[in-house]
């Protein structure tokens, strides 16, 4: 009798221990994206989307400013003509290790406006890149530069990347139509545990925010005008559910390994009493 239980003792804890070690098993998970399919009309179809383009300066932000024509600060080489009576204002770089090539930086003032050197402060607030750009331009060429060529961008904009993403973090928007797509190459790419099938966008008042859902493996997210990424927004990709339960039996057997080695042990003990 005692030799027959201690065999279904330890058949019952090699049948045990097997499923264990099975269901604890990880996995990879191969990604499909972009594929044509015949439910796409299912892709959400969101309001107007504001690519930054249309982007209107606001106090604070911050603008990269240089003259293409010499390659140098805004200004170019002015010489003696920075130092001239004519200067109404001093400009108020928020960086002075910014090289030549770059452009200089200026910060947008809360009255709106932008201190620039030679023609002081220009109203820019509610403006767009190139509308405030085109203005600069005008007051040079006008003041002191001959056929000045200004680009302006905006320096500060950002997205948040988060959940299964190789990289989460802050990535600046340095271009007027960055796409979900290239943010995604930005931060390295999915990982092997992400849903592409429900990458959410998060853009808007964060008490009533805006939540776009984008299907990755439809072709026709290229051409979803809500993966044209806004300033502020919050990119979220989740886990896919064979992820989630992976993780689930992972805690599992995390928690019942203990019990598991108590009853090794006493298996172990066991069998040597009964010798």
């Amino acid at each position: 009798m005692n030799r027959t239980f201690t065999r279904f003792l330890i058949f019952t804890y090699l049948v045990f221990g097997t499923i264990l070690i099975l269901t604890s098993c990880s996995y990879k998970q191969d990604q499909i994206l972009f594929e044509q399919r015949a439910s796409l009309a299912n892709t959400p179809k969101p309001k107007d989307s504001t690519a930054l383009d249309s982007y209107r300066i606001k106090p604070q932000d911050i603008l990269q400013i240089r003259n293409l024509q010499n390659m140098s600060y805004i200004v170019g080489d002015m010489g003696s003509q920075a130092a001239s009576p004519t200067t109404t204002a001093s400009a108020s770089p928020s960086s002075s290790s910014t090289s030549p090539s770059q452009g200089q930086t200026y910060q947008v003032e809360v009255d709106g406006s932008v201190a620039l050197p030679v023609i002081g402060h220009i109203p820019v607030a509610g403006l767009t890149r190139i509308e405030a750009s085109n203005k600069i331009e005008a007051l040079y060429r006008e003041k002191l530069l001959k056929d000045p060529i200004i680009e302006l961008k905006i320096v500060n904009l950002q997205v948040t990347m988060l959940g299964e993403i190789k990289t989460q973090g802050n990535y600046p928007l340095v271009k007027d139509r960055t796409t979900l797509v290239e943010m995604i190459g930005e931060a390295g790419g999915l990982t092997d545990k992400a849903n592409e099938k429900n990458i959410k966008i998060i853009r808007g008042n964060p008490k009533q925010p805006e939540i776009t859902e984008v299907d990755l493996g439809s072709i026709t997210s290229l051409s979803n005008p809500a993966t044209i990424l806004q300033n502020g927004d919050i990119i979220y990709i989740a886990e896919n559910k064979r992820a989630v339960k992976s993780d689930k039996l992972q805690s599992f057997s995390t928690v019942i390994q203990p019990f598991l080695l108590l009853v090794n042990t006493a298996l172990i003990i066991f069998t040597l009493t009964r010798k």
